[in-house]
């Protein structure tokens, strides 16, 4: 009997024969390709976030800076101010010191204190340094707003200033007023002329009733302390008298 030949499927043989093998690197990326895409979806999610962040946080440390230097150069701008503002008065007050025996001290704070050293409507636009007050009948004088001490408050109330043609004016009408008294007393600013230092004369301002602030002699202190105005003050000269200033 005839052996029966064993009969190959070509298409099949031919078919293994030409596919390519699957290297092993190929296998591998294909298993990881799925989560290397994610990781790197994520990571460039938390990439852009975080770029935000930092941008924002460089912009907001920029404005810091930004407004840090600006208030620096406010600040210097308004120091330069008070500085020429002091400078500009210290002859005058040095010679009402002379004069009239009221400390330059004294005079210099109590004009930076109540006129915001001249930058207040009524200092700036009237050259009333110290709040002056003038009868309601004035015809020079001017309306304005001001805050008095009354019954332990504060309260607001628009009352008549003088207006003065200068800085110098007011001051020397300040001192003269300390040292010839009120009208109806001569010596109602006694303490103050007594006093021989910028503390004993601003707190004889205030046992005299200059201010209805009860701080006040507390305040012209400190201000003459914060920009060192006592170095300004003078002996008073022998025989010195107000006739020095007709």
């Amino acid at each position: 009997m005839a052996r029966k030949k064993k009969r190959y499927n070509k298409t099949t043989k031919n078919r293994k024969k030409g596919r390519p093998k699957r290297s092993k690197f190929k296998s591998w990326w294909q298993k990881f390709k799925p989560a290397f895409l994610q990781r790197v979806g994520c990571l460039t999610i938390f990439l852009v976030i975080l770029g935000i962040l930092l941008s924002l946080i460089v912009y907001r440390l920029a404005n810091y800076s930004l407004n840090q230097f600006e208030e620096f150069q406010q600040e210097q701008a308004a120091t330069e101010q008070r500085q020429e503002f002091i400078h500009q008065l210290v002859p005058v007050a040095q010679n009402l010191q002379r004069q009239y025996g009221v400390l330059a001290s004294v005079s210099l704070g109590q004009a930076a204190l109540e006129s915001n050293f001249g930058t207040s409507e009524l200092g700036a636009s009237y050259n009333n340094l110290y709040g002056v007050k003038t009868e309601a009948e004035d015809p020079d004088g001017a309306n304005m707003s001001t805050m008095e001490f009354v019954d332990d408050e504060w309260i607001e109330i628009v009352d008549r200033f003088k207006v003065y043609p200068s800085w110098e004016a007011s001051m020397r009408e300040h001192a003269e007023l300390i040292y010839y008294g009120t009208s109806w007393d001569s010596e109602f600013y006694q303490d103050v002329l007594a006093g021989d230092t910028y503390q004993e004369q601003a707190n004889g301002l205030q046992s005299a009733g200059y201010a209805t602030d009860p701080d006040y002699a507390d305040k012209v202190i400190s201000m003459i302390e914060t920009w060192e105005l006592n170095q300004y003050d003078q002996p008073i000269e022998e025989g010195s008298s107000s006739s020095e200033s007709e």
